[in-house]
């Protein structure tokens, strides 16, 4: 699954017709992917920290998530993509608990009823397991005789999907807000700078 983000001076080249013909093709193309460019990084940012709070993970998973097309002279948009599935409640600070493990999914902390990270009876012998990387695990064999169906667990997702999440909530209003306050502003002060050259 994988969204996209973008950003293109469709809406708001009207506005600058007169100084775009004024400084010619090859300078308009270039104020404008100058203009893209810089608006695009400064939305990045905020989707970012958005993002980061709205899903509870770490800012370095979604900095490795976000993938970032910028724009080139032929192609004018700024593209932020995402692709994956349903994150792994590993990747979100997960401790053991009686009841549970205990993960901070969507920036809110909440226990997982049944799951569990080590081995063993609780609570005083349990072992950690080096193979199993951190993982949380929640069974599915048949549990109701003592040790059958014991040894049959899957890993527990958080149901956060960042591909999902980027386009909604206070990522895509991050977004938004930064692409249509600061990409006509953007405009104008590449342009005035290349007709103040003049």
């Amino acid at each position: 699954m994988g969204y996209q983000l973008q950003i293109t001076a469709d809406g708001v080249v009207a506005r600058f017709a007169n100084q775009l013909a004024a400084v010619g093709e090859a300078k308009a193309k270039q104020a404008l992917q100058r203009a893209i460019a810089h608006t695009g990084d400064k939305a990045k940012t905020q989707v970012i920290r958005a993002l980061t709070k709205q899903t509870g993970l770490k800012r370095a998973v979604i900095v490795r998530a976000v993938d970032v097309q910028r724009p080139s002279y032929d192609d004018l948009r700024y593209v932020m993509t995402t692709r994956g599935g349903d994150i792994s409640l590993k990747y979100f600070s997960p401790r053991e608990t009686a009841r549970g493990v205990s993960a901070a999914a969507f920036g809110r902390r909440s226990v997982h009823e049944g799951t569990f990270m080590r081995a063993g009876w609780w609570p005083g012998r349990r072992v950690q397991k080096d193979n199993w990387n951190g993982q949380v695990f929640r069974r599915t064999g048949n549990i109701t005789r003592k040790g059958e169906g014991m040894d049959e667990f899957e890993k527990a997702e958080s149901g956060v999907v960042i591909p999902e999440q980027m386009v909604k909530g206070m990522t895509e209003a991050a977004w938004r807000r930064v692409a249509d306050r600061d990409l006509a502003n953007r405009i104008g002060h590449e342009l005035g700078r290349m007709l103040g050259d003049r």
